[in-house]
């Protein structure tokens, strides 16, 4: 999408109607030129009501990502971060590693409006709209390598959980290993990508896509149960505030995993697991399928499966856990 779109759907944000002579005025360009950027937002999928006499206007207003609005919210940690916002980008993580091979500072932070290629667990594309979530990655630098950070995606999850209880979003329960649910419904989903070796030092991004509000067409898109903000509590909480609230909760956690690992958060996370104690099955690499009851998960993040031959250990890797009917 053209710079020029994003500048036309500034101007349309808060809802209001909006003539072509208003917005070719505003942006000082020809109504032939907002006549083909409004174009290329239907050909984005970018819903616009068109009313004769009246203008355009955005089907859902958009609250932007604001610097300002963040740390404001971030209150006492507002110094700590440096945050970037862009208009878009194919994936906030490639952007922050690259950025971080060439030595950007710790607790460095990118947000997009619109990922045109966001990445999830297992090669699965981040889906989202404009608006209609947020999507950014954080990178943490670590003194230990990168065998200390198991149960880092964990130790995310609980973060993230921390700041929807804040922000009075109810109801959230995590997935082993990298997921937030609401009834066994995929709401946020947690991305890690490190640099380093095995022993030290080593940067970390975390990516991070959480579904505000999808829509039902976005949703039938998705290739496994989802659900979103709006359909959980009725209205949507202000993106910055929540994106502020989940930077802090991040803040937090990581300080204490940095200290003490993920022993000290193994409580807290097994406490909202979605499966716990309950039948699951794993399906391993190679399409082969383990059943068992969930025991929890180890100190460094491993879940521990019980079936008839006892506990077994399973680490993350490409294993995909589903719970059973």
């Amino acid at each position: 999408m053209k710079s020029l779109a994003f500048s036309i759907l500034r101007l349309l944000g808060d809802g209001s109607f909006r003539s072509g002579e208003e917005m070719a005025h505003h942006l000082g360009i020809s109504r032939a030129s907002i006549w083909q950027a409004l174009k290329s937002l239907d050909e984005a999928g970018v819903e616009i009501f068109r009313v004769p006499g009246r203008g355009y206007r955005l089907r859902d207003p958009i609250e932007w990502l604001d610097q300002q609005a963040i740390a404001t919210a971030l209150r006492e940690k507002a110094g700590k971060f440096d945050l970037e916002i862009l208009d878009q980008a194919d994936s906030s993580n490639r952007i922050l590693l690259n950025k971080a091979a060439l030595g950007a500072p710790h607790r460095a932070c990118v947000a997009v409006e619109l990922q045109s290629a966001g990445r999830g667990r297992r090669g699965r594309q981040w889906v989202s709209r404009l608006g209609g979530g947020l999507a950014f990655s954080l990178l943490w630098r670590f003194d230990q390598g990168a065998g200390f950070l198991s149960g880092l995606s964990l130790a995310v999850g609980v973060a993230l959980l921390r700041a929807f209880n804040e922000a009075k979003i109810e109801g959230g329960a995590l997935k082993w290993p990298n997921d937030v649910q609401h009834q066994y419904r995929k709401l946020a989903g947690i991305l890690i990508e490190m640099q380093g070796d095995v022993s030290g030092p080593c940067a970390v991004v975390i990516g991070v896509g959480l579904n505000l509000q999808l829509g039902d067409a976005l949703l039938a898109q998705i290739d496994q149960p989802a659900t979103d903000v709006y359909s959980m509590t009725g209205q949507n909480p202000s993106r910055n505030t929540l994106f502020a609230a989940l930077l802090r909760h991040l803040d937090d956690v990581l300080e204490q995993f940095d200290q003490s690992g993920f022993p000290s958060l193994r409580d807290e996370w097994q406490a909202h697991h979605a499966y716990q104690d309950q039948p699951v099955f794993l399906l391993m690499p190679d399409g082969s399928r383990r059943d068992g009851i969930v025991r929890g998960v180890a100190d460094d993040g491993a879940l521990l499966l019980e079936s008839s031959s006892g506990i077994t250990r399973y680490i993350s890797g490409e294993v995909s856990l589903r719970g059973l009917a």
